[in-house]
């Protein structure tokens, strides 16, 4: 009998091109068909998800056919309450046989494994979701060890399944070490690498496939099962040139709607234009710094402008307009690091190549890395090198450790590799666009923005 798995991972509410991937699923399921998401379909980054509380995640995946997804970190990242809601909200399947409550308890509404049923031929599905215990405690969850609660969901429903599928968010790393270490998995569907796979890779008697991201491939995995799988065919379809689902576009266009009115309510209003520039010293990502140096009460505070899209001008401030300016869901960070790695990052952020370099790195959302902005401190230059660093009124001592307000991304030397050089990390909850929500509306942050911190101090000749 021959079958066919259809499935999508990290889409990361790239909501296009999941209506072309809806097309061509319709077009290609059948009734020995599976279609299943690894996770990470929802990224809170978009608006329509934020103002929706991501239940318009399932609805989507629902008209489109789906059958289960896992538990993506980003699934989760608007903590546990949230995740429950999107859960009890739809009668689509969320699966993690590896994310609970702090306490240890079941999260409400998560499924560990679910059991699909095609022209006789059962097959469990258990889904597992990415060890994150730097962050998810913030969220009021934990993740406990996958290898051993796939193990206990494999024995719980030891005869009452014919062929096993691992839908997972581990990435590629660690479920070919699952591959390679346990039995009794038929096929793992991949999620979190981003990695498009040409073909299916075997590993140890374990199929393994996934398709990229960003929803521009749809995973086609074929097989035959007679008491055992064979014939397995994998590849992966780009749907560039499908044409979008309009029962897809309808969900959409509804949700936004909806999305609209709930965030765009005004929270305040601001009497300047606080603008906004990759490589330029500008306001607002100078209000950033200093408002997370305030929030930890550090030496210093440090954060690049690649963090913001734009700028924002003077009148009405929504939290609609705050998550399209600021839409990485990074969390403020605080860190101690050696003052001549911080030097050599300040350094590097004189160059314009290294600002406009591509600032793609884990929950990062903007397009550009952008130039560093301090809090805190005062910064000598002549545009190709630091000439002094004065810091709370003392010149930087390299081997003196600060205490510095970031961002997880930077302490974890994203962009500015020297960075990553810290110890004593410790996190909060909010992501840092509610820290710019907060001290938007300051007056004295707002004055004190848009006093320089970064002073040029090259000789120019006069004409």
């Amino acid at each position: 009998m021959k079958f066919k798995i259809l499935h999508t991972n990290d889409i990361h509410s790239r909501t296009d091109n999941f209506s072309k991937i809806s097309t061509k699923i319709k077009e290609l399921k059948d009734e020995n068909t599976l279609i299943l998401d690894a996770g990470d379909f929802h990224d809170f980054k978009d608006v329509m998800f934020q103002g929706t509380d991501g239940t318009v995640g399932a609805k989507l995946l629902l008209e489109a056919g789906y059958e289960a997804i896992a538990i993506g970190n980003n699934d989760g990242f608007e903590g546990v309450d949230i995740l429950t809601s999107m859960i009890n909200n739809t009668t689509l399947p969320f699966l993690s046989c590896n994310i609970v409550n702090l306490d240890k308890s079941s999260i409400e509404g998560v499924k560990r494994s679910i059991i699909i049923d095609k022209s006789g031929v059962k097959f469990l599905i258990i889904g597992t979701s990415p060890d994150y215990n730097d962050f998810f405690p913030l969220l009021g969850m934990n993740a406990l060890d996958y290898k051993e609660e796939i193990l206990k969901e494999i024995d719980f429903n030891k005869g009452k399944y014919d062929v096993c599928i691992l839908l997972s968010h581990l990435g590629l790393i660690e479920d070919t070490d699952i591959a390679n270490t346990m039995d009794g998995i038929d096929i793992i569907i991949d999620g979190h690498s981003h990695k498009l796979m040409e073909e299916v890779q075997l590993v140890n008697n374990t199929f393994i496939h996934m398709s990229g991201c960003y929803g521009e491939n749809l995973g086609i995995l074929e097989f035959d099962y007679d008491g055992k799988i064979s014939n397995v065919k994998g590849l992966n379809y780009n749907i560039a040139n499908e044409k979008m689902d309009e029962s897809i576009l309808k969900i959409i266009e509804e949700n936004k709607k909806i999305a609209k009115n709930n965030l765009g309510v005004p929270l305040y209003n601001i009497n300047r234009d606080m603008w906004h520039d990759v490589v330029e010293e500008n306001p607002i990502t100078n209000l950033l710094a200093d408002a997370i140096r305030d929030v930890f009460n550090c030496d210093i505070g440090l954060i690049n402008s690649g963090i913001m899209n734009s700028g924002i001008r003077k009148g009405e401030v929504s939290l609609k307009k705050l998550i399209e300016i600021c839409p990485s869901p990074l969390n403020p960070t605080y860190m101690e690091i050696q003052g001549k790695y911080l030097k050599s990052a300040l350094e590097q952020s004189l160059e314009p190549e290294i600002c406009y370099k591509d600032g793609s790195g884990a929950g990062f959302r903007g397009k550009f890395l952008g130039r560093l902005h301090i809090s805190g401190a005062l910064i000598e230059h002549n545009e190709n090198h630091i000439i002094k660093i004065i810091i709370n009124g003392q010149e930087l001592e390299e081997e003196k450790y600060y205490r510095v307000a970031t961002s997880d991304y930077l302490q974890r030397g994203s962009g500015y590799k020297d960075l990553a050089n810290n110890k004593n990390e410790k996190y909060k909850v909010e992501y840092i666009r509610i820290i710019l929500r907060d001290y938007l509306c300051r007056e004295e942050f707002i004055k004190n923005a848009s006093v320089d911190r970064w002073i040029n101090k090259k000789i120019t000749k006069k004409c």
